[in-house]
């Protein structure tokens, strides 16, 4: 490991590991004896502000500041974690912890639930995303903090809380006693056969659980019929790299190069390749990707193009080839550090190039794609079978189908619906028929059968509701964007009464990019990967 230097206010650093996204190991890291003239200037610095600015300083605070600061002049991915971000990482990528099993927000002051698992236990009380946190413990906590609310909600397993929740259509809170357990957050949130023979996987996240959970999801499909397989990868930030490794050596043969890494510091120059056979080499896979498959997400895509052993249908990924390396320092704060690059193995290194401020590269996602963009020559690669690919940016899917939103490209106004939470915000007035987990009566509130259907009346239900919110109909927009509002009223009404998997069941009935997806598995049946063992791909 390379010797690299530190703040002096900033001691032992006790652990380094090679990520993408967050891929922990255990390594030594040396601190230089001698103590450069620049970083006894920051001493000086530091010491001067603590004694004389006009309030007071904490030396936390300053140094944070600090370490932000140099990361910013480096890379977009190079950070900073103080120790409850450094906490809040370890705890996503150990997919565990102990609590009630939601994820919160701070809105207008009010602590707000902005997710539930399913299967925790504020899930089996009947919490539900978009309830505000009136009470904790007989306290309200207005005003309070993120991280403050989330100190009372979590604690030891076994141990009782009691909260007070306020929904849309209930006059008075209601009133919740939850025992704290083990909350699993699962990186395949949604797995199911689509018709007799089809099978899909949402891969949402990497963890350290997620080579576990996908074999798990493969073996229960193919013991279900599964002849092919819809590999959903949209929105993937990535992981750990030894999951998405594990993750692709499931459809490839032993031996074949699954990424490289190159960098600076020592052992940064590996080459992963597939330590087993695959155990799903013999059906077509199609794979879809937008413009936010990141890292992990792109190493597990561009493996499987490289081998011509999946078709890829959706958007150019987001292109981060960075490979990271986390420290944690003093405090339990922790330090990612961009140490190398990954290569797919075709050679493509897929990092986009990034601007001084990074902000044209950090709003990539907000930009359209030009799917038949120019490329420069000597960017180009070759898969296994010879089809051509690019470096320099994402990866390029074999058929490009624009749509960033859960599949659609909506206009401005769906957007903004979307990002506001709106549908999740309507689907809280529905009730599941035969849901008795929140017993109090309230007024207003619509029951939905399993298999509901969003008609006309529905859609003109959402429209009065979207006044009585003051949002502006743009008439225009709004029948533009009508499938993509019928489908986005229905998801999250599933997604709020039935679970993930009956939300995007019924989703990928009118997703656009799903639709084509299904019918490209002739595609997908030739390419020459399928069930090769031949000489392994340098």
């Amino acid at each position: 490991m390379a010797r690299t230097r530190v703040l002096p206010a900033v001691l032992s650093v006790i652990a380094v590991s090679a990520l993408v996204g967050g891929l922990f190991g255990r390594s030594a890291l040396a601190v230089d004896e001698k103590v450069p003239e620049s970083q006894k200037t920051f001493v000086a610095a530091l010491s001067a502000i603590q004694q004389n600015f006009v309030s007071e300083a904490t030396s936390d605070r300053l140094v944070y500041g600090a370490i932000r600061g140099m990361l910013g002049t480096l890379d977009p991915h190079s950070s900073f974690f103080d120790p409850r971000e450094y906490a809040a990482m370890r705890e996503r990528q150990e997919g565990r912890y102990y609590g009630l099993g939601i994820t919160i927000a701070s809105i207008d002051g009010q602590i707000t639930a902005q997710g539930v698992f399913e299967g925790s236990p504020a899930y089996k009380q009947g919490v539900r995303r978009g309830d505000i946190i009136a009470k904790i413990d007989g306290e309200d906590p207005k005003g309070w903090t993120t991280e403050q609310a989330m100190k009372r909600l979590r604690g030891k397993r076994g141990t009782p809380v009691s909260v007070e929740i306020r929904r849309r259509g209930y006059a008075e809170p209601i009133k919740i006693d939850v025992t704290r357990d083990e909350v699993h957050i699962l990186t395949v949130p949604a797995y199911f056969m689509l018709d007799g023979g089809t099978g899909y996987i949402q891969l949402r996240d990497f963890g350290e659980n997620t080579d576990r959970e996908f074999k798990n999801a493969l073996k229960d499909l193919v013991g279900k019929g599964m002849k092919r397989l819809l590999l959903d990868i949209r929105n993937n930030p990535g992981g750990p790299l030894d999951q998405a490794i594990k993750v692709a050596n499931e459809f490839l043969p032993r031996g074949k190069m699954i990424v490289y890494t190159r960098g600076r510091v020592t052992n940064s120059d590996q080459d992963y390749r597939s330590t087993e056979e695959g155990e799903f080499t013999g059906f077509p896979i199609v794979v879809l990707t937008n413009r936010n498959s990141a890292s992990a997400a792109e190493i597990v895509g561009g493996s499987l193009q490289d081998h011509d052993r999946a078709y890829l249908v959706g958007e150019t990924t987001f292109g981060k080839a960075l490979v990271q390396s986390v420290y944690r320092i003093s405090g339990n704060a922790g330090l990612a550090l961009t140490t190398a690059h990954y290569y797919t193995p075709s050679g493509r290194l897929i990092q986009r190039p990034w601007d001084e401020s990074f902000d044209e590269y950090l709003s990539y996602s907000m930009k359209e794609q030009d799917a038949n963009k120019t490329h420069n020559p000597s960017d180009l690669k070759r898969t296994d079978a010879g089809r051509p690919v690019y470096s320099g940016g994402g990866v390029e899917p074999d058929r490009h189908v624009t749509g960033p939103v859960e599949g659609f490209s909506p206009t401005p106004f769906g957007r903004i619906l979307y990002s506001r939470q709106v549908f999740a915000n309507y689907a809280q007035k529905f009730t599941a028929d035969g849901d008795t987990r929140i017993a109090q009566v309230a007024s207003g509130r619509e029951l939905a059968k399993k298999d509901f259907e969003v008609d006309d009346k529905m859609l003109a239900d959402f429209k009065a509701f979207l006044v009585s919110e003051r949002f502006k109909i743009d008439e225009t927009a709004w029948t533009k964007d009508l499938e993509f509002l019928r489908a986005m009223v229905r998801y999250d009404i599933d997604l709020a009464l039935f679970g993930t998997s009956q939300a995007r069941r019924h989703l990928l009935q009118a997703d656009p990019q799903a639709k084509l997806a299904l019918t490209l598995f002739g595609e997908a049946a030739q390419l020459p990967g399928i069930g090769k063992v031949g000489v392994p791909a340098n």
